[in-house]
């Protein structure tokens, strides 16, 4: 008897060294995982800059020596042309580095904040993708924290992302706004939906949520906030709700 209440005790004590251990591999993967997204903002930060001074700057020079070269060639149909093709050429490029540049971090989140910056972002995917989004959102009295409307944008642009890929919806509705505590955006698409079976792994965060969900999972929980999806034959309903700090929430509506 003595030695089996020996044994349960050893066998309690190893469960719960396991489930220590587990805890903490876990917390330092979570770590891990935010830190690495921090660092994949920043790179995009610096990549945008980049593009937009230097690649940027470039084609702008080479408009302007076109320009000049087209006034010291001798004027025929045939030059005039191919001179007006190379320029266009040059004005597709500039807008595709200018608009990748935007994409990868939107001066408008830093000048102005995510209201502003969604507004950009939103016309822009409907003009790309062909679908039609109703925007609702607030207007903002003062800016939040640039950690918690970074973390709005980005799951704006993954969610929107995947609405467009997975749902073949038309038709996608935005709304955006602050409560006393809490700052919380949906995006709700009219598409197909997702089966039961399949939103129940989504919600468990398994691996089939893929990198996309995780992503948008792991910036909010490092905002302590979280990821809420629901679904049926009608659509999608993708809600992330981040709590606000305490120096925000007694102007909050």
């Amino acid at each position: 008897m003595r030695n089996l209440s020996k044994h349960l005790r050893r066998a309690a004590l190893s469960h719960a060294r396991f489930e220590s251990e587990s805890l903490e591999r876990t917390a330092a993967l979570q770590n891990l995982s935010q830190q690495l997204l921090q660092v994949q903002d920043e790179e995009r930060r610096r990549v945008a800059r980049d593009l937009h001074d230097s690649t940027g700057q470039t084609l702008t020079a080479l408009k302007m020596n076109l320009v000049l070269l087209e006034g010291k060639l001798p004027r025929d149909q045939r030059t005039s042309g191919l001179l007006s093709e190379i320029e266009a050429l040059a004005d597709q490029a500039l807008q595709e580095i200018r608009t990748t540049s935007y994409l990868l971090h939107p001066p408008l989140l830093d000048e102005a904040g995510f209201a502003s910056a969604a507004q950009w972002f939103v016309e822009g995917f409907a003009k790309r993708s062909g679908v039609k989004v109703r925007m609702d959102i607030e207007a903002q009295s003062e800016r939040l924290p640039i950690a918690i409307e970074t973390a709005l944008f980005r799951v704006l642009q993954e969610g929107l992302t995947n609405a467009h890929r997975h749902s073949g919806a038309l038709e996608i509705s935005i709304r955006f706004g602050r409560q006393l505590e809490v700052a919380t955006l949906e995006i709700r698409d009219c598409g197909r939906g997702i089966p039961p079976a399949v939103l129940a792994r989504l919600r468990a965060s398994s691996s089939e949520a893929g990198v996309g969900l995780a992503g948008m999972r792991e910036r909010l929980n490092k905002l302590n906030g979280k990821l809420e999806i629901e679904a049926d034959d009608h659509g999608t309903l993708l809600r992330a709700v981040i709590p606000l700090p305490a120096k925000y929430r007694s102007t909050a509506a």
